[in-house]
């Protein structure tokens, strides 16, 4: 399981607490937990600042559940990049990085950065995750590769060369190629063969390709929802030898 929960939400400690309870009751290992730090790379020093000791809970709560590595959505350039300078953002988001990298080697947990394929996302390519990377230069801090997220962004499977030995996580969807949407494998345009084998070849540290799912539209099929996806992923992994 991937969890979904802030950390700092007043009730976070009895939804964690729940959350474990039941994952161990059903023997379901947690793998990771995802979270938006969009002000990382904000203008403000103070929002900055608390951020990144929000993104620090996150990691307390990762090493609660006995999880793998948190999963980062950094965010956006602010105002189309004709305000706040481009690098200072980039550069803001690498010093945030640095020191999360910092205290979750301490715990023996990685950062797996998102991928996002939206025009100002500031990770929004394979060629802008790899530049980041050998900014931050950090062992923790690692990429979470997007099948959907590179094909929406036009980015060939032979692109993940760049993140070998650099990515701990994998998230796998489908999407109509035009706009995001985490949709079961099959129901979309995505070819994922190509992008599987690569896989292969590039490795992952943790060996885990999570389902990232959407709501379903029929809140009360989840159940078939989720067993769609997951029948659909395991061909398709079996079919590309993965």
């Amino acid at each position: 399981m991937d969890i979904q929960l802030d950390p700092l939400e007043p009730d976070a400690p009895e939804k964690i607490y729940r959350i474990r309870k039941t994952c161990a009751r059903l023997k379901l290992p947690i793998v990771s937990v995802a979270g938006c730090s969009l002000g990382l790379c904000d203008f403000s020093s103070t929002v900055r600042e608390f951020h990144l000791k929000r993104s620090k809970a996150y990691v307390d709560m990762l090493s609660t559940f006995d999880g793998h590595n948190y999963l980062l959505v950094l965010g956006e350039y602010l105002w189309q990049r004709e305000v706040i300078p481009p690098k200072l953002q980039w550069q803001w988001g690498v010093e945030a990085c640095k020191a999360l990298g910092d205290y979750a080697e301490k715990q023996g947990k990685l950062v797996a950065l998102e991928l996002e394929p939206f025009k100002l996302s500031i990770l929004n390519d394979i060629e802008a995750m790899s530049r980041f990377l050998d900014d931050v230069k950090h062992p923790a801090i690692q990429a979470n590769i997007d099948i959907s997220h590179m094909v929406l962004s036009g980015t060939p499977a032979g692109a993940l060369e760049a993140l070998k030995g650099r990515a701990c996580h994998v998230h796998i969807s489908d999407c109509d190629g035009k706009v995001h949407g985490d949709l079961p494998p099959g129901r979309g345009v995505v070819k994922f063969g190509p992008y599987l084998k690569a896989l292969g070849k590039v490795g992952v540290a943790s060996g885990t390709i999570s389902l990232e799912l959407e709501y379903s539209p029929e809140p009360e099929k989840i159940r078939e929802w989720v067993g769609e996806a997951y029948a659909a992923t395991r061909k398709l992994m079996k079919e590309a030898g993965v």
